[in-house]
């Protein structure tokens, strides 16, 4: 398919004005016409949140040749869920890319980032998605690695075949190092851990408690050398192909002996 044939699709979690959408945007521009609707304020960990009590408001913010970009009053979810049930009923989408993300989205994160459920829900629709992640929270990060890798994984996406391509997700974290440092992709799994938590708690000046939420993540398996908390750690690029079949199937054959089935 020829590039001018193709529609990119582009949202994210950090908001329209985030520095990494904008190098998301330039990626999805070398591959194709693109469309983009982001949260019009940050929504990270907003996860599969989508809107139901309250009217979202669409605002261009930006059009030329080959580009939309539009801020949503909403979560990333329904950035994509406007775009496909409402913007774009009558046009085929080639491809969805949620990102660059300031921060890793890597381990137990797939499971409340924004980013990434943006991505599951282009999946959703059958279309191949991608959530691109960089391990730095700074609000000027360097993406000149994150870019040159997202530009790989773009490409080689859409060389799959159209069997391969049908609903596929993948999760994408490039490590926060120099590119001529990252030492190449690494194809793995996700890292089991847990996010330890704290509350601090506080007084407002008229003496309401609040709570700030705070903690840290503990990786579980430290000695794996097939996660992608290791790949991070190492050196390469993590990407995790995601399902959403969340099913235990190996607890199956002992509960049904539990229950009786």
């Amino acid at each position: 398919m020829e590039r001018q044939d193709r529609l990119i699709f582009v949202t994210n979690d950090d908001s329209f004005s985030a520095r990494g959408f904008q190098v998301a945007l330039d990626v999805a521009r070398e591959f194709g016409r693109v469309i983009a609707v982001a949260p019009a304020t940050p929504q990270s960990g907003r996860s599969q949140a989508f809107t139901m009590y309250d009217p979202l408001f669409l605002d261009e913010k930006q059009r030329e040749e080959g580009l939309e970009v539009y801020s949503l009053s909403g979560t990333p979810v329904d950035c994509v869920k406007l775009a496909f049930d409402y913007m774009l009923t009558s046009q085929r989408v080639d491809l969805v890319i949620s990102g660059i993300n300031h921060g890793s989205n890597a381990g137990v994160n797939v499971l409340y980032s924004g980013t990434m459920g943006a991505a599951i829900e282009g999946s959703f629709y059958g279309v191949p998605s991608i959530g691109l992640s960089l391990t730095d929270h700074d609000a000027d990060a360097d993406f000149t690695a994150a870019k040159e890798y997202a530009r790989h994984i773009v490409a080689s996406v859409l060389q799959c075949p159209e069997e391969q391509r049908q609903g596929l997700c993948l999760n994408v974290n490039v490590p926060d190092i120099a590119l001529e440092e990252i030492k190449g992709i690494k194809l793995c799994r996700q890292c089991r851990g847990v996010w330890h938590e704290d509350f601090y708690r506080n007084e407002d000046p008229r003496g309401r408690a609040y709570f700030w939420l705070k903690g840290g993540f503990c990786n579980c398996e430290v000695e794996a050398d097939d996660t992608d908390e290791w790949a991070l750690s190492n050196g390469y690029v993590s990407v995790v192909p995601v399902q959403v079949d969340m099913t235990a199937y190996e607890r199956i054959p002992y509960l049904a002996r539990v229950l009786g089935k």
